[in-house]
């Protein structure tokens, strides 16, 4: 008796809670709170650089101004850069949405300051867009929900969207900052849209806009705009206007043909580095025999003592930018080559679906460091400032491709009642929710495709962050849509106006 009135008082207090802040602001304003404890109160939090700065920085008007730079590697986060002030003859090494960020970062910067850059600028302007992410996300969760099971949404959207491991990435210049945030409004209006709630229209352009964002983030997401353009053609059908109709088909076949340009604009010297670790660091290195591996390609096999090699070892067997590679090595296999072989042969394909596996739910890349180096932390010391829930995933979730199988197995069947009942009753807009899902599910199986069959086991925690990334939403969503009991209960709206007809 006095349980039930507990509970009855506490829905109450959560009934006028709810007039004041909605479970979506709550949890947007408390990791907004969170996210500025961690990386602009000291010490700071951010990333430290791996080497792949320099692909960015000098051609968006940056240079490394700090004389003991070589020294940071791997180890500490620095957090001021160097403008050009004169003509910048560095031109762009690769093509990304990541560059628009830093170029608004730096114009802003340079109303405060001319000379010096501060990474923080940019990390201010993630951690707003950051912020409507969260919000957009949880609302589309919690809306029309109890109040009870809203907050508990929004406490535990908390303890996964405020983890340092993911908000790290904005004190730096890696594209995981834009992939992780662009994934979230991607898929966050997508879900508003299947609710019904706000404009259909203005969902459907951040749908486009963080598509298209998310897709020229990095060269490695190319397959994501295609997978978007495939599954997101059930969007053109939830309405029968036909301005509404072309605007979507028109978006989605803009971001197939992104993804096909991010793919084909990809720098030689990234191709070649990509292409040296899918045979050295994948091909080669699962195989019994290298040398018959080599000349199943048509490869002369004294090229076996590379078996293992990383392309920026500096004391090196051949030159791994010379002709004699070029002609004898690179041309002889490719993309298309590795996947046939990892087809027929599927014995390695699956040792090597197991190591991705093994890395695939690390958020927090295990080599770079989080601290400055005035912070008088060890080198290559990471932050366990809330860290709770990637340090719990990285511990218990099963490091394997089997597991990996079984989560979209049993994702994918809870949803497909409510897909099937909304087949049934034709509402399109109902059938939405599970090739949304489907969609991020493929788009972080195409991570560690990618990431095997076009780099090997090179830098895989890094690679597959898309897949981590995807994984949290989507498992995040079957958790709360299996609290606030919006699986199975809902009928499809086309249903339920039935119903009412009939009563």
């Amino acid at each position: 008796m006095a349980k039930a009135l507990w509970l009855k008082k506490l829905g109450y207090r959560m009934t006028v809670l709810s007039r004041y802040i909605s479970p979506s602001l709550l949890a947007a304003s408390l990791v907004l709170i969170i996210t500025v404890i961690a990386l602009f109160v000291p010490p700071y939090i951010g990333m430290a650089d791996n080497g792949d700065y320099f692909r960015v920085l000098y051609s968006n008007g940056l240079y490394f101004n700090n004389p003991d730079y070589d020294s940071l590697y791997l180890g500490h986060f620095n957090k001021q850069f160097g403008i050009f002030q004169y003509f910048n003859e560095n031109g762009a090494t690769l093509t990304s949405s990541q560059s628009l960020l830093i170029r608004l970062s730096v114009w802003i910067n340079q109303l405060f300051n001319q000379q010096v850059f501060d990474i923080r600028v940019q990390a201010a302007l993630l951690t707003i867009l950051y912020t409507v992410a969260v919000y957009l996300f949880v609302e589309a969760l919690t809306w029309k929900m109890k109040p009870k099971y809203g907050y508990l949404v929004a406490v535990l959207a908390v303890f996964l969207f405020a983890d340092t491991a993911y908000t790290a990435f904005f004190n730096s210049f890696f594209s995981e900052s834009m992939v992780w945030i662009m994934l979230i409004y991607l898929f966050a209006s997508g879900l508003l849209l299947f609710r019904k709630r706000y404009s259909d229209y203005a969902m459907m352009i951040i749908f486009f806009i963080s598509g298209l964002f998310l897709t020229t983030s990095k060269q490695q997401n190319a397959p994501v705009g295609i997978i978007i353009a495939v599954m997101g053609i059930i969007f053109i059908f939830v309405r029968k206007q036909r301005g509404y109709r072309a605007m979507v088909a028109s978006s989605l076949a803009f971001l197939m043909l992104a993804g096909i340009a991010t793919y084909v604009l990809i720098p030689k010297e990234f191709v070649n580095i990509n292409q040296y670790h899918a045979m050295t660091r994948g091909v080669l290195m699962q195989s019994e025999d290298p040398e018959a591996t080599l000349k199943s390609f048509g490869i002369n096999k004294q090229y076996a003592v590379l078996n293992e090699s990383i392309y920026y070892e500096p004391y090196t067997t051949v030159d791994v930018n010379s002709k004699i590679l070029e002609d004898n090595f690179y041309n002889h296999y490719g993309f298309v080559s590795i996947l046939a072989y990892y087809i027929t042969h599927p014995d390695q394909a699956g040792k090597m679906m197991d190591l991705a596996a093994k890395n695939a739910f690390t958020i927090r890349p295990p080599a770079m460091g989080n601290y400055e180096k005035s912070a008088g932390k060890p080198f290559g010391a990471q932050t366990k400032f809330f860290s709770g829930y990637s340090e719990l995933k990285k511990a218990l979730a099963p490091k394997t491709f089997g597991f990996i199988v079984i989560w979209m197995l049993v994702v994918t069947g809870m949803y497909a009642p409510h897909f099937v009942a909304a087949m049934k009753a034709r509402d399109v807009r109902s059938m939405v929710r599970l090739p949304l899902i489907l969609m991020l599910m493929f788009m972080g199986l195409s991570g560690i495709f990618v990431s095997i069959i076009g780099a090997g086991d090179a830098d895989l925690s890094k690679h597959e962050f898309l897949f981590t990334a995807a994984f949290d939403l989507v498992t995040f969503t079957a958790v709360a849509d299996a609290l606030c009991r919006n699986l199975w209960q809902n009928k499809p709206a086309a249903q339920e106006k039935s119903v009412a007809v009939q009563n």
